[in-house]
């Protein structure tokens, strides 16, 4: 099978640049105009740590009962997991953004073996350096294991872009060698890496396997609100400087499985030294990201028509990790009405409504008693956001109450 070409491109003097907007097709003389296509972020997305070592038996006394530990400096979730994900324990810290499976289903506790993965969410990953993330990485393992060793690393790369979305027949022109396609049309749950994402409208697709490497394409704006954390993306994109928050941003992201870099690390050579790479950690592949990227989206080909890649292909392969800085501010952000899945707040309502009904208080009180919360204002907003002014939000918990009281009783 002959590559694919590139199209013929041209910066805004009309001169053939490799980082030029409008493309030319040299066939038939058809241009593209990409201006509009903005790229609001390219980023490390997910990180996976393996490693391999003996078990510090210490460790599995966390786990007599699920709740709250302290482990290494911090508090954790701890919990007995299912089998699927292939360990036995977990310690989740979601401030953190972390996550470390512990105990491997297939090796005993007292043998050596890859007993350990770590996990690590996006926010922590922009917090740090590679070197950085790396150190607290394996401090983590020392903690959990002895004589351990990194066993590799699965890596997501990410590009958020607006001003483009797959076409109805972007299945179709994508060519890969993998015969696993799936893709979902105005459906109203999907599953993103063991984590269910519920809305409808958009189209996703997601191709490839989760034992190799993968192709995700999906609406990035719909699924960050349906997770509630629109807020945080929207931070991560107005960074860029092109980002509109009244755009939806189309996210494409490849997901390389550990044993994908292990690969590239096998077939890798320094040339001025003749040595191999070392991928086993994320700090040792963290250089070779934007190769990865690029091997993913000629993997991955979205084509114009046969044997001519499409234009927003060219664009996006195009993409090079940029390096962090030595030192990043990160800021808390607070949720904002308008991008709050309101889930909650309907959930707040009906339980607050059911313990002030529970404790014969009547409609006028309990409306005091929910101006005076904390976040009032929030629900104000959100029911703001939907048509309902505080006269209509009123009307609207009264008749709650009222509902409450005529189906369940006052004392119940």
């Amino acid at each position: 099978m002959v590559k694919p070409k590139h199209l013929v491109s041209l910066n805004h003097q009309a001169i053939e640049s490799p980082n030029g907007r409008f493309f030319v097709d040299p066939g038939n003389g058809a241009t593209f105009d990409l201006s509009d296509l903005r790229v609001c972020s390219f980023r490390t997305d997910t990180v996976r740590q393996l490693y391999h070592g003996r078990l510090r038996q210490s460790v599995l006394g966390l786990f007599e009962k699920p709740g709250i530990v302290q482990f290494a400096g911090a508090h954790w979730y701890a919990s007995r997991i299912g089998r699927d994900s292939g360990f036995q324990y977990s310690l989740q810290n979601a401030d953190l953004g972390v996550i470390l499976l512990i105990k491997s289903f297939h090796v005993p506790a007292d043998q050596e073996g890859h007993h350990l993965k770590i996990e690590l969410s996006p926010h922590f990953i922009q917090e740090h350096t590679e070197r950085e993330l790396q150190f607290h990485l394996d401090v983590w393992a020392d903690d959990v294991l002895t004589n351990w060793s990194h066993g590799g690393v699965a890596v997501h790369v990410a590009c958020d872009v607006q001003g483009w979305t797959p076409p109805a027949d972007f299945e179709t022109r994508l060519h890969c060698r993998s015969r696993r396609v799936r893709s979902f049309h105005g459906i109203d749950e999907m599953q993103w890496d063991q984590q269910a994402a519920r809305y409808g409208r958009g189209q996703s697709f997601l191709f490839g396997s989760a034992g190799g490497m993968q192709l995700a394409v999906y609406d990035k704006t719909e699924e960050a609100t349906a997770k509630d954390r629109l807020d945080y993306w929207r931070h991560v994109w107005d960074r860029s400087g092109c980002y509109d928050p009244s755009e939806p941003v189309t996210r494409i992201e490849l997901r390389f499985h550990h044993s994908v870099v292990n690969q590239f690390a096998d077939g890798s050579v320094d040339t001025t030294t003749g040595e191999q790479f070392d991928m086993s950690s994320y700090e040792g592949v963290y250089q070779h990201l934007s190769a990865l990227w690029r091997y993913g989206m000629d993997s991955f080909r979205f084509l114009l028509r046969p044997g001519y890649f499409h234009p927003v292909w060219s664009v996006l392969a195009r993409q090079v990790l940029e390096e962090i800085p030595n030192c990043v501010e990160y800021k808390r952000h607070y949720k904002s009405s308008d991008t709050f899945s309101g889930k909650n707040i309907e959930l707040l309502l009906g339980n607050f409504i059911s313990c002030a009904t529970r404790h014969q208080m009547t409609k006028r009180n309990t409306w005091e008693a929910i101006k005076n919360m904390p976040f009032w204002e929030i629900i104000r907003d959100y029911y703001h956001q939907k048509g309902k002014d505080e006269k209509e939000l009123r009307r609207h918990l009264y008749q709650l109450h009222d509902e409450r009281v005529v189906r369940y009783g006052r004392a119940v």
